[in-house]
């Protein structure tokens, strides 16, 4: 099961993101935990400046903008 945090302050691309990342792990029967991260300290944390921020089994994979299909598809692989 891989760890996915998505980092951000609530924000429409924010929401987007996290919506992607389930919707590519529900093609794939992928087996994920989803945690949205709003915090702005927790967010800064990662050393995210620009939102959404993607984090995948602690490592940050993504920032600024709403990922592609395949992009995401590539992290649940």
């Amino acid at each position: 099961m891989k760890n996915i945090k998505v980092l951000g302050t609530g924000c429409a691309n924010c929401q987007r993101t996290a919506e992607l990342i389930e919707k590519v792990a529900g093609e794939q029967g992928a087996a994920i935990e989803l945690e949205k991260v709003e915090d702005i300290g927790d967010i800064m944390s990662w050393g995210v400046m620009s939102t959404p921020g993607v984090v995948v089994d602690g490592q940050v994979v993504h920032s600024g903008g709403v990922p592609d299909h395949k992009t995401v598809a590539g992290w649940l692989s």
